[in-house]
């Protein structure tokens, strides 16, 4: 085992300096000076808490900074070591960069999410919670043939217009039509991916200080988008129809020309809780929306992964006055590798979004464009999809049935109708800190709740899309045995 740092110094608390600011210091003086070695592993930031007796808070500051540089890194299974001493060591001094690194606007992701996306990376760990199709399902035939077919008649790859390829905007407002959406090309944005279409927004249609009203728990929260640019995400809990959108109001400036708020919601098969908004409550919302002047954006990323026909008609069905921007990406049916979305929105938005792309990164890849307009076009996608939908189905008929099987005596869990995820909450209260570092050890990767809510939730985002049956009851099975063990090592300490 790699030698653990030993540490007898402490902040000045007398010192004008900042604890976190001498904390960090402190290990820059260490490492430069050889005190501590490269591979040397540090205290856990509790123990570290103790030992420097500051609040943990002050301890998670120094140490991300400390990692921004370079000077240490951290991996599970492992901790965190020192992990250069040569030209990094030189950033605290060397203003150039130090300066910069942790300034700019667009925020970090939190740790754990930070930790998970780097994990998902190990093949050795089973998924759990991944919002990701299987790989093994991707339809390697009918991308051959996408490919044929557009190797033989694309004879360029230039610039593609603001808006993206038109042939591909005409054949996605007619599919949009089949779930309920009538709009034409000029009010359809290609972007590269939705995520980008959110980005767009948050600079170009909302003021800094506005609030995004967001379903609790939201896969909005688990992202800095909004944050970074200034806007303030609310959340707003949910029913089994979906977001309680009069809980808004008391929220809301007393005139409706005063409000800046816009409502961001995954109304079909939501992340990551599985619920569908009822109908009733899709134009209960809009209607609420209307009154007070508040504009909607919808994310339709699950939208076409709706089972047995119980399928939902998009907010933006019931829209008469483009009050709602909704969203579609091919990276939740087809592949995210992908990287094509779009943007169904009035005229005039798609326009000025469509500059502001221009000006990122000058149109999404037209390679891509092409070989979606091919899948559209040619009927493939739509019987990719009935197919898709279908081992779906069966993969979720199967989670549903080893948790009842596995979790009756322990937690309660939602019952999709489509997407990719089961939303599992605990009834006795476990730390989601060690559930997921415990989980990690035995080889399964965790969506802890927490980072999709505003609070501590107790709850587990769990994903059927990513693994097979069998994968599934594995890692299910293993999920109990740690939770059992968890909660009788947290009895006994009491």
């Amino acid at each position: 085992m790699k030698n653990c740092i030993e540490i007898s110094w402490k902040p000045d608390r007398t010192s004008s300096i900042p604890a976190y600011q001498q904390i960090i210091d402190f290990f820059l003086s260490s490492v430069s000076s050889g005190a501590f070695a490269v591979g040397m592993r540090l205290p856990s930031q509790r123990k570290l808490s103790e030992l420097f007796e500051v609040n943990r808070s002050t301890v998670s500051t120094a140490i991300a900074e400390l990692s921004s540089y370079g000077i240490i890194k951290g991996s599970y299974g492992a901790g965190t070591e020192i992990a250069s001493n040569t030209w990094s060591v030189l950033l605290k001094s060397n203003q150039s960069w130090s300066k910069h690194v942790l300034s700019g606007n667009f925020k970090e992701n939190i740790s754990t999410l930070q930790m998970i996306n780097q994990l998902e990376f190990e093949r050795s760990l089973l998924r759990l919670g991944t919002g990701e199709l299987d790989p093994r399902l991707f339809p390697v035939k009918l991308w051959q043939k996408a490919l044929s077919r557009v190797g033989k008649e694309v004879v360029s790859l230039g610039y593609l217009e603001p808006l993206g390829l038109y042939e591909l905007r005409c054949e996605i407002a007619r599919h949009l039509k089949k779930i309920g959406i009538n709009t034409s090309p000029k009010c359809i944005l290609i972007t590269s991916g939705s995520l980008q279409a959110l980005q767009l927004i948050s600079v170009c249609l909302l003021k800094s200080g506005s609030k995004v009203f967001v379903e609790a728990p939201s896969y909005l929260k688990s992202l800095q988008v909004f944050q970074s640019a200034g806007l303030e995400l609310t959340g707003i809990s949910m029913d089994k129809d979906g977001m309680e959108y009069w809980k808004m109001l008391p929220l809301l400036k007393p005139s409706a020309k005063e409000n800046t708020s816009v409502v961001y919601t995954i109304p079909s098969n939501h992340n990551p809780t599985g619920i569908c908004m009822s109908d009733k409550r899709r134009e209960e919302l809009l209607d609420f929306c209307l009154t007070n002047r508040i504009p909607v954006i919808e994310d339709g990323a699950y939208q076409e992964l709706s089972f047995d026909d119980c399928s939902f008609n998009p907010i933006k069905f019931f829209d008469q006055n483009g009050m709602v921007i909704y969203l579609g990406t091919a990276s939740k049916t087809l592949s995210p590798g992908l990287r094509i979305g779009w943007l169904v929105a009035p005229q005039a938005v798609v326009k000025r979004l469509g500059d502001a792309k221009m000006q990122m990164d000058y149109g999404a890849s037209s390679v891509s464009q092409y070989i979606f307009l091919e899948f559209l076009r040619s009927g493939m996608y739509d019987d990719y999809l009935f197919r898709l939908k279908s081992v779906l189905k069966k993969r979720l008929d199967n989670a549903l049935n080893v948790l009842s099987e596995n979790f009756s005596s322990i937690a309660d869990w939602t019952k999709p109708h489509g997407g990719f995820y089961i939303w599992l909450t605990f009834r006795a209260p476990i730390r989601s800190e060690l559930l997921f570092n415990a989980a990690i050890k035995e080889g399964i990767l965790l969506n802890p709740g927490d980072i999709y809510d505003f609070k501590d939730n107790n709850s587990l985002r769990l994903s059927y899309a990513y693994i097979t049956e069998s994968e599934f009851e594995k890692g299910a099975t293993t999920l109990k045995k740690l939770i059992i063990k968890l909660q009788s090592e947290h009895g006994r300490k009491k």
